[in-house]
């Protein structure tokens, strides 16, 4: 118990800060992230590994990391195969060992290196400004003492070209909320703290250096100016230096990740660093934005955002900003990165100077809200590195994350008790939709969404005011579906393949789940070219997620393999009735695939707060379940899909392959459904099935169903072998007394058709009833009834010919008393016939 409480106490020690790991040479060691029973030292299993033990990993409560010099082999994963051999061969005893309080155990490689999400803008172009709003901007810089000689050009905060093109923060200033109380983290490429502008503000605890290894992530590189610029739009101080920030008066930390080689576990430390203390954290980078990536966070990473949302600013969790991307014109879609469509991120897009979505601004369902950015012959004008330099061409999706991130830190500056989904609830509520063309659709909540701009642009005023009275929600609750398998061709074209899963309130209740914020929906398609595919989700309300869109230089020819995708759209919604997922491959040509499965989850509000539970740490073989097969029902066609069309005003050009999401009305439904032959209610009753492969009384040994098909598979062809066994001595006898047969007389039995809808055999088909055959096969063939064929042939969906059998043979079973109708029967020929599961 004393070593146990020990243990928790170091870890528990280690939660304000990782620098007290050594630093790390990936160059001369190999690093291991283990998560240990808590009842284990990690000494101990040092020592037994011979390894050298570096310390806790962070604020992951028993995960630790320890190191070896460079080796091509896995020093931990080959003990453990060790001991499970040594105790098959009996040379190791069954009793407990050090080995067996290994959890989880990942070897650390060094990841692809994070892309900044920063566009150089063309040059600015100068316009007159209305002199009344240039003398209210002189006004308030007045009344506030804002000395700061660009603050003039901070167009993203007081526009004066064109009034109400900004973020509407001076009034949120002029009532005393300037971001006192609050501290953002911006993990980057360092930050300048000894800029004039950031020097006041800099937060040196909350701060560290996760490429080289020192306490203050300095600027280093010729490049490192990302962080700095991203620090001074969120907050630079009132001062003679450049401009102001949005909390000019909030905290300001610097974690420094993309200036080098890193690890999963390097990333884990640096994105829930100094949790306690730094309230959100700003991510303006990703995968790269070539419209070909598809990259999401490693387990530990996962592990640390749930850490950080769950125990991060004292169980109110840490708030999580991600940029959304650059890579519109490339036809890239945030839903393709693991980062932005993370439920515990923020994810923030863009909107230029005029309120124009700029050409590098990705869409999907997952992004949130947008804000002002680069684009329409200006930039972010802010802080830069040097003591007092500044700029004026800082943009891209990257400046857009920073002011959302200024945002929030003036929300929890007037409201500190809010938690990381009462930020995403008042982000929704307030957030203002703009006269744009676009998908715009008003959902359950009465809100406007679109694709574009998610549910508009961020006001800071409406939301710090919203923030005041705001009710806390409810502890978060949420409902999983078994993994539907569709495992059907995908047609080209205009049409699509569905497959539905209906939630039901009963299931809502048991999961304590009241109504919508997140969904996500994980799936399995095989397909040559990846960026021929689309995916919807239609939810019971009727309004549809563009989860998934086309990408014309994505070659991967791997399809999608346990990718979740997530959305936004469906805020508000209760979530009961049938989910409807729709896939597409748009793509005509010689490249095809199948649709294999899905997963349906539901993430929001809780009924009884009471009865609400922390989600626990995800797991890597958290969706190792897909040969598990639910008995809800899921049914799969082909379906019509309507042709997106673009927002009144809009030119086509200007946007050819961007979706446009439609809610259905009486006249023209948003699925069509159309048999994809004429099996296709079969295929949903099959679905819809107990997972009982065969009905009661017959037991499911409480295996999974292609278990059950082996186990009376094996049971079948033993009765098989003996049935066999008894014709072959009664014909060699029948033989002997006549030693020729003219001809023989025939009679045809019934098909044995398993529930599956499918596979047919030969021999006991009597049993199970059906259609009658097509033509007649030879008596003598019963004797050889499975030479030749394989195991697939046997499994297969093959044909309408009935099996056939000699007359008199029999008349030699009901002379012996075989009964060819009974259970026994039925069940070798119901589990040998069937295997394919759809």
């Amino acid at each position: 118990m004393r070593i146990l409480n020990f243990w928790h106490l170091l870890s528990a020690a280690a939660l304000a800060s990782a620098a007290h790991l050594p630093p790390r040479n990936y160059n001369t060691h190999d690093y291991y992230a283990i998560h240990l029973s808590p009842s284990t030292s990690p000494s101990e299993l040092a020592a037994h590994l011979g390894l050298t033990y570096d310390g806790p990993l962070g604020s992951l409560v028993d995960h630790h990391l320890f190191k070896a010099p460079k080796h091509a082999n896995d020093i931990v994963d080959d003990a453990r195969q060790e001991l499970k051999r040594r105790r098959r061969k009996r040379e190791a005893g069954p009793e407990p060992h050090t080995l067996d309080s290994i959890q989880f155990t990942q070897k650390q490689k060094i990841k692809p290196r994070h892309v900044k999400r920063s566009v150089i803008p063309k040059d600015p172009q100068g316009v007159a400004s209305p002199k009344a709003a240039i003398q209210l901007q002189r006004q308030i810089a007045n009344t506030l003492e804002i000395k700061d000689p660009i603050f003039e050009e901070q167009w993203h905060i007081f526009n004066v070209k064109d009034t109400g093109n900004d973020l509407n923060v001076t009034d949120v200033w002029l009532s005393g909320i300037t971001g006192k109380g609050a501290t953002a983290c911006i993990v980057d490429d360092g930050l300048d703290f000894e800029s004039e502008d950031l020097k006041d503000n800099f937060y040196a605890q909350g701060s560290y250096d996760f490429n080289d290894h020192t306490d203050l992530p300095r600027p280093k590189l010729s490049d490192d100016r990302h962080g700095t610029r991203c620090a001074g739009e969120v907050a630079a101080g009132r001062n003679n230096a450049c401009g102001v920030g949005i909390a000019y008066d909030a905290k300001i930390s610097g974690v420094r990740i993309l200036s080098g080689d890193i690890t999963d576990a390097d990333e884990a430390l640096a994105i829930n660093y100094d949790l306690q203390n730094n309230d959100i954290y700003s991510c303006s980078w990703g995968p790269p934005d070539d419209g070909k990536t598809m990259q999401k966070p490693g387990i530990l990473i996962e592990k640390a955002m749930v850490t950080a949302v769950q125990k991060g600013r004292g169980g109110k969790g840490s708030i999580y900003v991600f940029a959304a991307g650059n890579g519109a014109a490339a036809d890239d879609n945030c839903n393709f990165d693991g980062y932005t469509n993370s439920i515990y991120s923020i994810t923030v897009g863009a909107i230029d100077k005029n309120n124009v979505h700029p050409y590098y601004s990705e869409a999907c369902s997952a992004q949130l809200v947008v804000t002002y950015s680069s684009g329409g012959g200006d930039a972010i004008h802010t802080t830069d590195v040097g003591a007092n330099t500044c700029t004026s061409q800082h943009g891209g999706t990257s400046a857009a994350g920073p002011i959302a991130v200024g945002t929030y830190a003036l929300v929890l500056s007037a409201r500190p008790e809010l938690t990381w989904r009462d930020m995403q609830w008042l982000t929704v509520m307030t957030a203002v939709p703009f006269d744009q063309p676009s998908d715009w659709n008003k959902t359950s909540l009465g809100k406007m969404f679109s694709h574009q701009f998610g549910y508009g642009k961020l006001d800071a005023y409406a939301i710090v005011e919203a923030a005041k009275t705001w009710e806390l929600v409810k502890p978060q609750a949420w409902f999983y579906s078994p993994w539907m398998h569709v495992k059907k061709p995908i047609p080209q074209g205009d049409q699509g393949l569905a497959s539905v899963f209906e939630v039901t309130e009963e299931m809502l209740k048991k999961a304590n789940f009241e109504r919508v914020e997140h969904i996500t929906l994980t799936m399995n398609i095989q397909h040559q070219r990846r960026g021929d595919l689309s995916v919807d989700l239609i939810s019971p309300d009727g309004y549809v997620s563009h989860l998934s869109t086309a990408r014309r230089d994505d070659e991967a020819a791997i399809g999608y393999e346990d990718w979740t995708f997530m959305s936004v759209a469906h805020w508000g919604e209760k979530g009961i009735g049938k989910w409807t997922v729709v896939v597409k491959d748009v793509k005509v040509n010689d490249k095809t695939g199948s649709f294999t499965d899905w997963k349906l989850r539901l993430w929001g509000e809780s009924i009884d707060a009471e009865k609400a539970k922390l989600r626990p740490l995800p797991d890597e073989h958290d969706d190792d379940d897909h040969d598990v097969v639910d008995n809800h029902p899921a049914h799969t066609t082909s379906v019509v899909v309507p042709t997106a069309t673009g927002a009144p005003g809009e030119k086509p050009s200007d946007h050819p392959d961007r979706p446009v999401n439609q809610k259905p009305s009486a006249a023209t439904s948003s699925v069509s459904t159309t048999p994809a032959s004429p099996t296709a209610d079969a295929s949903a009753t099959a679905s819809s099935a107990p997972e009982n492969f065969l009905p009661s009384p017959f037991p499911t040994f409480g295996v999974s169903k292609r278990t059950q098909i082996w186990i009376y598979g094996a049971l079948g062809l033993i009765l098989i072998f003996c049935g066999s066994l008894a014709v072959y001595l009664y014909l060699a006898r029948r033989k002997r007394l006549q030693s020729t047969r003219d001809n023989y007389e025939f009679e045809m039995l019934d098909d044995a058709e398993d529930d599956e809808g499918g596979a047919r055999t030969g021999m006991l088909s009597n049993a199970a009833g059906g259609k009658k055959g097509k033509r007649a096969r030879r008596g003598g063939e019963l004797y050889d009834a499975f030479a030749g064929e394989s195991d697939e042939d046997l499994l297969s969906d093959s044909g309408d010919e009935g099996p056939y059998r000699d007359r008199e043979e029999r008349d030699y079973n009901e002379k012996a008393g075989i009964n060819e109708d009974s259970d026994t029967g039925g069940s070798s020929s119901s589990a040998s016939s069937a295997g394919k599961r759809q």
